[in-house]
């Protein structure tokens, strides 16, 4: 068989001999063997070769994210493929962390799992619908966090990185092709949001977060 070998680690035997099953009914998958635990999981990933292990998290002996960290570590190329009851986002990320490349809920249609298999096999990450959502809302929040003054609009935040830079209105005006009445209502703005009472207190502002280090014309 020249198919995808996959490695089931799960401590529950019926739902292990189910999900075995169902992946070997499809002739495009072979399943190279099965553990109850972690340190199983490791000694198996190392004599089977599998290309992918659907890993669950909550085992006896080793967690699931510890046994995908040395699998992952050992042999990069194993695709691994959380399948756990477990939706907290601190699984979710600890599993990522740990080098798992998709991340499925227990209940899954067993179409779902088959294509979570094979795009893990191909390299890709992949979700199930509801922890997708948490990773979006996740990434989302940590874009939000980092860009500094997230309150200004982008036209906002060039202007203010033209402020931070040295250049008055008039030049502003000039740089972004727009009307001087526009750009001081801009700098209006940008003082309410930012709270500051003058243009050097802006200034300050904007340096502080990196703003106006680069070359304008």
């Amino acid at each position: 068989m020249t198919g995808l070998r996959v490695l089931v680690v799960d401590d529950h035997p019926l739902f292990r001999f189910g999900l075995c099953a169902a992946l070997a009914q499809r002739d495009d998958i072979e399943v190279v063997g099965e553990a109850a635990g972690g340190q199983a999981a490791i000694e198996a990933a190392s004599g089977t070769g599998p290309d992918v292990i659907v890993m669950d998290l909550h085992l006896p002996d080793l967690g699931g994210v510890e046994a995908t960290r040395a699998i992952t570590n050992a042999n990069p190329k194993i695709g691994v493929l959380v399948l756990t009851m477990f939706d907290d986002s601190e699984s979710v990320f600890n599993a990522m962390r740990a080098g798992a490349r998709g991340y499925l809920l227990k209940g899954a249609e067993p179409d779902e799992l088959v294509r979570a298999v094979q795009a893990v096999a191909r390299g890709e990450a992949i979700f199930g619908q509801s922890i997708a959502a948490q990773v979006l809302r996740y990434f989302n929040g940590l874009n939000a966090s980092t860009v500094s003054f997230p309150e200004l609009t982008s036209r906002e935040r060039e202007v203010l990185e033209l402020i931070a830079a040295g250049r008055s209105n008039g030049e502003i005006a000039q740089i972004l092709s727009l009307s001087g009445k526009t750009v001081r209502n801009h700098v209006s703005i940008i003082f309410g949001k930012l709270r500051v009472a003058d243009r050097a207190q802006a200034i300050v502002r904007a340096r502080e977060a990196g703003l106006g280090q680069r070359r304008t014309t």
